[in-house]
């Protein structure tokens, strides 16, 4: 799947969670389904996540990226944006998830990038672009998550996260 990449954090957020004993890449992570579809977290903050993934393992019987791989892709990238806008206090949870797939691929890497619509104190919402190696929008999405306090079992799972 190529080389990994070490996703960059904004200083003041890998300030927060060192503080804590939290090791920013496990935490923030694609997770274990982004990482058997090969989701690799270029950069995130808040106000912006880029990954990348790749088409070839992720296609449907047609031999085009599957759509739900690109929802996939969608969800792990503004989701990290939410968790990033909740910072260390609130943990996001997807509520909902709308794609519009506008283009087939067959090859390459796709990349999105998420970008807020909405900040609050209880939800974000991302917009998530991914488009093909030359470009070309391949898909719409829109990604909405809850931000809720961390509860007891929560703590245990970002303790899991330490180095």
């Amino acid at each position: 799947m190529g080389e990994q990449q070490q996703v960059q954090f904004p200083q003041e957020v890998i300030d927060e969670y060192a503080a804590l004993g939290v090791d920013l890449p496990a935490l923030f992570s694609a997770g274990h389904l982004g990482t058997r579809m090969g989701v690799q977290i270029l950069e995130a903050s808040a106000e912006k996540v880029v990954g990348t993934m790749p088409v070839e393992g992720n296609t449907q019987p047609y031999g085009l990226l599957h759509g739900g791989a690109s929802a996939v892709l969608a969800e792990t990238l503004g989701s990290v944006g939410s968790m990033l806008h909740g910072g260390s206090s609130k943990i996001a949870v997807g509520v909902d998830l709308n794609c519009t797939h506008h283009r087939g691929v067959r090859s390459g890497l796709v990349t999105g990038v998420a970008t807020p619509v909405h900040r609050g104190r209880s939800t974000a919402t991302y917009e998530i672009v991914i488009s093909d190696e030359q470009g070309r929008r391949v898909c719409s999405a829109r990604l909405t998550c809850l931000l809720r306090d961390v509860g007891e079992a929560d703590a245990a799972r970002v303790q899991g996260a330490r180095p």
